[in-house]
């Protein structure tokens, strides 16, 4: 499937599966790896679970290693934050909508 130039509507229509899976994307990157392997649409929202766990995993190491600014600042506003991304990963996904989540989703780490 290719993406249009805005890159933000698949081609063709997207089915209820790949929009399923393209939700659970951001909890486990992997499955559309395993389910959808042929939908461009699936792996980009794998692609974007992928960098949201990065960005958590981030987050959350910086912020337990930084003593009392980590755990009073970077912690609760990181955290925050990534739940906002998570809402609009969620959001995209379930409109059909192929959206880069702002600021970080512009990385590509899996081919599709």
């Amino acid at each position: 499937m290719m993406l249009d130039s805005g890159n933000r509507h698949p081609a063709h229509s997207v089915t209820n599966q790949e929009k399923i899976v393209a939700v659970l994307a951001y909890l486990l990157f992997f499955l559309p790896l395993m389910m959808q392997r042929t939908s461009a649409y699936a792996l980009f929202h794998a692609n974007q679970g992928l960098i949201f766990l990065l960005m958590v995993l981030s987050v959350n190491v910086i912020g337990t290693f930084i003593p009392v600014l980590g755990w009073l600042f970077v912690l609760p506003f990181g955290n925050l934050l990534l739940l906002v991304y998570l809402c609009f990963g969620w959001y995209h996904a379930v409109k059909g909508e192929t959206r880069p989540l702002p600021g970080i989703g512009h990385y590509q780490l899996l081919k599709y």
